[in-house]
């Protein structure tokens, strides 16, 4: 077949990008146009094949084989397919995992199947020598590309090189017009600046019945480890009695003290909860007390109904087409769009105000929607062995930030 394809390790070509705009290999340093990309790459590989593109073959890692929101972009344009590998950290640093290997099978079988003539390879990797001489072989031309290196010798290995028909260089007048450094101040790019949306939820007080729960388990596991002896040593106060050392308690209520604040049964020890607490964590690991409604969700906010529930067949297919062409998967982002569908199909406004008077709290059914909605994207995703909590309070912070505006909307008096 007289046609070209090109296949991409993206690890190779960002990474090798970045070090060449950024002056280090993280793909977190710069900012890439994709669309612009895959264009460069199809304009590219028909002039210097000679020969009209069939296919991009993107490879790429992910973590758990999961889509990034950059890999559901590129898989719906034309002319593009993508394959994940595995991406794993190990030593504190990020690997693929299966990319080579499903490029050298892509390579093999293109040329057994003689599905093209040329075959252009963006990769250093020498791994994948074995499947460029067996494309040879079968009678594919093997174009090599490599992007120029920041040090000025090469970052392909040696004997992909040597054995590839043709080599080019995609140098930093090319690669600027797909690929941004971003804007840094010195070395270090500058610490965003915190969103209000989400300072306001995380520095929402505790409830101070839950505090005093939380500080006499704190002195009761002190108590404990000196009896084990395994308590740190204690430093002597100013009038010279002993002082225990700081536990790191961080005043965080558990379920057992929330369970001890619920209304009969309470004990003399626990007091009622204020009227004026508020939740700090998640929606499902704090509580809220409101005039006329136990500890949960009200009557009202009960029947509020799910996204799911609002949904047509035909809107849920227009949302999905949406989500992979036009929504980024920023967590804030990805929270304001759930919001602004939930509330563009609400049968009723009042469901709006009534939700409102809940904040910071999601009810849990709607709450656990989104989430749902949010992994989506690949976030709440593992990250260094932990869930990113701040992604959890972006995500809701941008709901709010949705459900604020249409509430006020509502309540300000028409002609104003």
């Amino acid at each position: 077949m007289d046609r070209c394809v090109v296949l991409v390790d993206a690890g190779y070509l960002l990474g090798a990008a970045a070090s060449l705009l950024a002056g280090e290999p993280a793909r977190s340093r710069i900012t890439v146009d994709h669309a612009a990309l895959i264009q460069g790459l199809r304009e590219r590989a028909e002039a210097d094949t000679q020969q009209p593109l069939l296919r991009i073959y993107w490879f790429d890692g992910a973590p758990d084989r999961v889509p990034q929101p950059e890999h559901r972009r590129l898989r719906v344009m034309p002319r593009v397919t993508v394959r994940l590998g595995a991406l794993t950290r190990s030593d504190g640093r990020w690997a693929q995992k299966g990319v080579d290997a499903a490029m050298h099978a892509e390579l093999t079988e293109l040329a057994r199947n003689r599905a093209c003539s040329d075959v252009v390879l963006v990769t250093g990797d020498g791994d994948l020598l074995p499947g460029l001489m067996s494309a040879k072989e079968h009678g594919v031309a093997v174009h090599l590309w490599a992007v120029q290196a920041a040090d000025g010798d090469y970052n392909q290995s040696e004997d992909l090189v040597a054995e590839a028909d043709e080599r080019r260089v995609l140098d930093r007048a090319w690669i600027t017009q797909a690929v941004r450094a971003r804007d840094l101040t010195g070395i270090c790019a500058p610490a965003p600046a915190p969103r209000p949306e989400i300072a306001a939820i995380l520095s929402a007080p505790l409830p101070e019945s839950a505090l005093a729960a939380s500080a006499e388990r704190a002195a009761e596991a002190q108590a404990a480890a000196v009896r084990n002896g395994t308590a740190p040593p204690e430093a002597p106060s100013e009038n010279g009695a002993a002082v225990p050392a700081p536990t790191g308690a961080k005043g965080v209520p558990t379920p057992k003290d929330l369970a001890s604040l619920r209304g009969p049964g309470t004990t003399p020890a626990a007091p009622a909860p204020p009227a004026s607490a508020t939740l700090r964590w998640s929606s499902d690991k704090g509580w809220v007390e409101r005039p006329g409604s136990a500890l949960g969700e009200s009557p009202e906010t009960a029947s509020l109904p799910t996204l799911a529930q609002l949904t047509s067949a035909e809107q849920r297919w227009a949302d999905r087409e949406e989500d992979i062409t036009t929504v980024g998967g920023d967590p804030y982002e990805v929270g304001q769009v759930f919001a602004r569908r939930w509330m563009e199909r609400l049968p009723e406004p009042s469901h709006v105000q009534k939700l409102s008077t809940m904040y910071p709290r999601i009810p849990h059914r709607i709450d656990g929607e989104l989430l749902r909605y949010a992994a989506r994207f690949g976030l709440l995703a593992h990250k260094d062995d932990q869930i990113d909590e701040h992604d959890r309070y972006a995500i809701r912070a941008g709901f709010w930030r949705e459900i604020d505006v249409r509430a006020a909307a509502e309540r300000q008096p028409a002609g104003e």
